[in-house]
């Protein structure tokens, strides 16, 4: 007798190279998964590369379509999430190009943050803080900037960062301490700020990037 295959639980759900199979053998709609698993990432790094929310939304719907065309050449012999990464960074950086967006250097930064630590009594997370914190992370050089998304905020690990920007992985660890250095750590730590609170993609963003690229495919 043949066996029903189980259905993955909540809490064994179904992987994302499980997902690629079933979406290249046809499973379309599948697709839609992958980018809502993915879409806080890709936008991270899209944005953190070409430094606005304008510019970033075009970019994600982009590199979705061309993660979509070509999945069958996904081989599995690293994480999708990687894979995917390295495709919105080659995206990113094309679109910067074509757009004669001119990076930023180590001249053109210019950090605000002060000197004095708030007292204990001010160091509660506020939105308006978040917002500047943003601001001046938005204001890091490119490839300090690209760093310490991928790795502060994203969590990737520096072997997965190094891959998806294609430098080695000294790079990564000289870059992202660079851009703690700018970013004043010790001030960011009394402040109590979170860096995973940073750069989120709410609902309503994520909701019109998939329906844009699920139309397309389609």
């Amino acid at each position: 007798m043949i066996m029903a295959q189980p259905i993955a639980s909540p809490v064994d759900p179904i992987s994302d190279e499980e997902i690629v199979a079933r979406v290249v053998k046809g499973e379309t709609l599948l697709f839609e998964l992958l980018m809502r698993r993915h879409n806080q990432r890709v936008y991270r790094t899209i944005r953190a590369i070409l430094g606005t929310d304008e510019d970033a939304e075009d970019a994600m719907q982009q590199t979705y379509l061309n993660a979509f065309a070509h999945l069958s050449s996904f081989a599995g012999h690293a994480r999708f999430s990687t894979w995917l990464t390295s495709i919105a960074v080659n995206e990113a950086l094309g679109r910067r190009r074509r757009l004669g967006i001119v990076p930023k250097s180590d001249d053109d930064t210019i950090l605000h943050i002060k000197s004095n630590a708030p007292d204990p009594e001010q160091q509660a997370m506020t939105s308006e803080l978040q917002q500047f914190l943003e601001q001046e992370i938005t204001s890091l050089p490119d490839h300090y900037r690209t760093v310490l998304i991928l790795r502060q905020v994203e969590g990737l690990s520096t072997e997965e960062t190094a891959q998806c920007l294609g430098v080695s992985t000294d790079v990564v660890k000289t870059r992202l301490r660079r851009a703690r250095v700018m970013l004043r750590e010790a001030l960011l730590d009394r402040a109590g700020v979170t860096f995973d609170r940073l750069f989120a993609f709410e609902a309503p963003r994520c909701d019109r990037v998939v329906a844009a690229v699920m139309a397309r495919i389609r």
